[in-house]
């Protein structure tokens, strides 16, 4: 349940147009509603949060996927599920035709015609590579269906910097920047030394043996030696989007109140 419509339910009750009775019964799984035995939504973290319940969708069979987002649509405008291979997308899409489908970031979303943008600022992601743009469409998508804007600029790694030191204009201009790097992972590092905004770096689990699957960037984004940099796990294009978007939520929120 959304805060806008929380708050149409109490003027309902308030004006007389709707029972308490029937007002309890909207607000009955107010905290969670279980779904089988599998599953409990939280249909509250968006008034906690600002953010609605997503879904995880590595691991659960599709049954039990199609099931949560039939639930979820009853209370959001938009339902997201995550890493969602295509082969199990056909499966959802064939019991649910209105769910589209992102292939390269692994994403399935139920959206209104027109997603309301939340702000005026800017997340703007990078990559290092071709190879972790998985992981970066992944934020980018996520950014997008929670309504914030997103400027992309893919493989600009440190192997040759002069692809990202052409594009300095698009550093310059973001509000907050989301930086996806595999190998020996150098690029936050570098942006951050660049940048005047908050920097996100996303590990990814490309590269050769001794990159460990993603430890040895992970290491290197901890170990910034540009201060500031925030690091989030192995491959979460999804943590790095939301994030970013807290950030911005909270600059938006400072600007209203000042």
């Amino acid at each position: 349940m959304n805060p806008d419509a929380l708050k149409d339910l109490l003027e309902s009750v308030a004006n007389g147009q709707m029972s308490p009775t029937e007002a309890l019964r909207k607000i009955k799984h107010f905290d969670f509603e279980p779904v089988g035995d599998f599953a409990r939504i939280d249909h509250h973290r968006k008034l906690r949060t600002g953010f609605p319940e997503v879904i995880w969708g590595l691991g659960k069979t599709p049954e039990q996927i199609i099931e949560i987002i039939q639930a979820m649509r009853q209370h959001n405008t938009t339902v997201m599920a995550t890493r969602i291979e295509a082969d199990v997308y056909e499966k959802l899409f064939a019991k649910i035709p209105d769910l589209c489908y992102y292939p390269t970031a692994r994403i399935c979303a139920i959206t209104p015609a027109i997603v309301q943008t939340k702000s005026s600022q800017t997340i703007t992601i990078l990559t290092a590579g071709t190879a972790d743009l998985p992981v970066a469409e992944e934020a980018a998508v996520t950014a997008n269906l929670c309504g914030f804007p997103v400027k992309r600029l893919w493989d600009v790694g440190v192997a040759g910097v002069h692809r990202l030191l052409s594009n300095w204009h698009l550093i310059a201009e973001a509000d907050v920047l989301i930086v996806v790097a595999g190998m020996e992972g150098a690029l936050p590092s570098v942006v951050a030394g660049l940048a005047d905004c908050p920097v996100i770096a996303v590990p990814t689990s490309i590269g050769y043996g001794a990159s460990l699957n993603g430890l040895a960037p992970l290491l290197t984004m901890l170990n910034s030696c540009a201060a500031g940099v925030g690091v989030v796990n192995i491959d979460n294009g999804f943590g790095a989007a939301i994030l970013a978007g807290q950030i911005l939520r909270v600059a938006q929120k400072q600007q209203t109140t000042s």
